[in-house]
């Protein structure tokens, strides 16, 4: 499985976006909240509460459990400083060397950037971060820029990843079942909190718009598919995210396996393994992305069908060059390893045979074009079977297409609009010093399409329509005529620009 460790480290890489500790400088300010008094910062007109705990330490008896959720204080919380990131390896902090991000399994807290305390009905944006289900943090995000262009409030959030969040073993009983989505009932934990609690923050609980990229995207998509999500947020917006598919998995055998241990023993060593054990051995333990059948209950475009109108309006996405990212950091020589499993996933746990005999008629002698390839298909899959469910069935549905290619290099590459690359328009952050910014905040057409993409995304969440921040009319898609916004420097609404390849892949079994 090293062919998955690479692809880990490459979905992780850009998913910094320059938040960090506030400087000394920032006037502390206390507020009176529900669960007790918080102590945050205000910087640049926006108030910051970090690492807020939403759950209590998922350790001891708690691990591998549904999260519990925290108790209230009576001394003032301090919320000045970043929480934990949730433990990991490798990711963005070994690529470019920085080792200082504390990690603890007491981890489960999250962030608000707020404009004011005072009254209770602004919008909430509530970020669900990337990585894979393996890395990532919601500490890699700045919303500041977000909460004081929009009058929004702005929440990103930590959960459990890895075998800690993803675990296949609710076959060891029923205090297990639905282990396979801890993570996920993390972040639902986490919309309860923001339920009961973002008033005291200045948000309004009954307009929270879910949006996430990658992993995060999959994660809004899950959140469809789980009933104990629903009346929880009220738009969503999917960035390269994939819909949950697969099927329920038993990782028991292997697990107990690799830690030398009876099946019947599992339970108890899972409890006491060091985490760093945890990590040598999630390739064979963990599955993402499951219909579980106790969290996540069914298909994402089952979900959206069922509910119908009562569903809600969902923007989905995905960049022009998804697999640049993979293709620069992934070895040459794993790319034949890889593309059968990524394949995979692009037929949704169907037989990908008919799949990759189009792939190696298009690409037959260019094998990393072929990769890239693949990425792209799994990601347009994916975007667009949820925005065209979404209008023919639900509230509503928008897709998007990225297209402004990266200015700056990366590892020597120009990565073109690569995976993850919208991130720093939608915080409209392209202008922060990111040692992975992958743009020239200086460039007069980044910055305007920054602030017309993050204008658009605050505006969706305060309305339910994307429409009327400086972007072309944006309609609803279909699949009569396939209207898509391309994001760019002169951004415009394309008619069928996907029509041909969305008919070769749904020809080979591709599902939409």
């Amino acid at each position: 499985m090293t062919w998955l460790k690479h692809m880990l480290v490459a979905s992780a890489l850009v998913q910094f976006a320059g938040c960090s500790a506030p400087e000394a400088s920032s006037e502390r300010v206390t507020i009176d909240t529900r669960l007790g008094p918080v102590v945050g910062v205000r910087q640049e007109g926006v108030l910051r509460f970090l690492g807020l705990r939403y759950a209590q330490a998922p350790v001891g008896d708690l691990r591998f459990m549904p999260p519990v959720a925290a108790e209230p204080w009576t001394e003032p919380f301090d919320a000045t400083q970043l929480g934990s990131w949730c433990p990991q390896t490798g990711g963005l902090s070994g690529i470019v060397g920085d080792d200082s991000r504390r990690m603890d399994e007491d981890c489960l807290v999250l962030n608000v950037w707020s404009p004011s305390t005072e009254g209770n009905n602004r919008p909430v944006l509530f970020w669900i971060h990337g990585g894979s289900h393996y890395e990532g943090s919601g500490n890699d995000y700045n919303g500041a820029r977000l909460a004081a262009q929009g009058e929004v409030v702005v929440v990103t959030i930590n959960y459990r990843l890895g075998l800690l969040g993803y675990a296949g073993i609710s076959g060891l009983g029923d205090a297990y079942r639905g282990a396979e989505s801890n993570g996920y009932r993390d972040q639902i934990l986490a919309l309860e909190w923001v339920r009961d609690n973002i008033a005291d923050y200045g948000g309004d609980r009954n307009n929270v718009t879910i949006f996430g990229e990658s992993a995060g995207g999959a994660s809004v998509l899950a959140m469809l598919a789980s009933p104990a999500a629903d009346a929880l947020y009220h738009k969503a917006i999917s960035h390269s995210g994939v819909p949950a598919t697969g099927r329920l998995e038993d990782r028991i055998p292997a697990l107990a396996e690799a830690l030398g241990v009876a099946p019947d023993g599992l339970a108890t060593a899972l409890r006491d393994v060091p985490v760093e054990r945890l990590h040598e051995i999630r390739d064979v333990g963990m599955t993402s992305g499951t219909i579980d059948g106790v969290v996540v209950t069914r298909s994402t475009a089952d979900a959206i069908a069922e509910r119908g109108k009562d569903g809600v309006p969902l923007i989905a996405g995905f960049n022009l060059d998804e697999g640049t990212l993979f293709s620069t950091i992934v070895p040459t020589s794993m790319f034949g390893e890889m593309t059968p499993a990524i394949a995979g996933f692009v037929l949704a746990g169907g037989d990908p045979t008919a799949y990759l005999e189009l792939l190696d008629a298009e690409h037959p002698d260019d094998e990393t074009a072929h990769f890239e390839q693949i990425w792209y298909d799994l990601f347009l899959r994916g975007a667009v079977g949820t925005a065209q469910r979404a209008t023919e069935t639900g509230a509503g549905g928008w897709l998007y297409r990225f297209d402004m290619k990266a200015t700056v290099p990366f590892l020597g590459s120009r990565l073109g609009a690569t995976h993850a690359a919208e991130i720093a328009f939608t915080f409209n952050t392209v202008s922060e010093d990111s040692v992975l910014n992958l743009y020239d905040g200086d460039d007069p057409d980044v910055a305007r399409l920054a602030e017309q993409w993050s204008g658009t995304i605050i505006n969706f969440a305060r309305t339910g329509n994307p429409n009327g921040e400086g972007l072309p009319e944006w309609p609803r898609y279909s699949s009569q005529d396939r209207r898509i916004l391309v994001l760019n420097a002169e951004s415009r609404i394309e008619t069928n620009l996907l029509e041909a390849r969305v008919k070769k892949l749904a020809a080979v079994g591709v599902p939409f």
